[in-house]
């Protein structure tokens, strides 16, 4: 189950990420909320995951999550560049995810 939590986690970790973009320095009302209601949730999930997960572990995979998730989400809808310096670095994320899932 603390997978599950972490994954959860994770993904709103990328919610949270990219309503920065549309809180326009939490400017804006509704992304605002939507913003910290993610962000809030995310560390709860996170929380309960590592409640068994070793911290190192479940931080990492966590970020992890939250780095590759708004990086490709960056290159699909705000035209952040892709790159091939950008895909491999985040290959070499996803791969450091699934080690460490191995290795736990």
């Amino acid at each position: 189950m603390a997978w599950i939590y972490l994954f959860i986690a994770g993904i709103l970790e990328v919610v949270w990420a990219i309503g920065l973009k549309y809180t326009e320095g939490f400017s804006k009302l509704w992304p605002s909320v939507v913003t910290v209601t993610a962000m809030a949730v995310s560390f709860y999930f996170l929380a309960q995951a590592l409640k068994t997960l070793p911290v190192g572990t479940g931080y990492a995979v966590w970020t992890g999550i939250g780095a590759v998730g708004t990086a490709i989400l960056g290159m699909a809808f705000f035209s952040d560049s892709i790159s091939p310096g950008r895909i491999i670095s985040i290959a070499l994320i996803v791969g450091g995810i699934i080690g460490l899932k191995l290795a736990s």
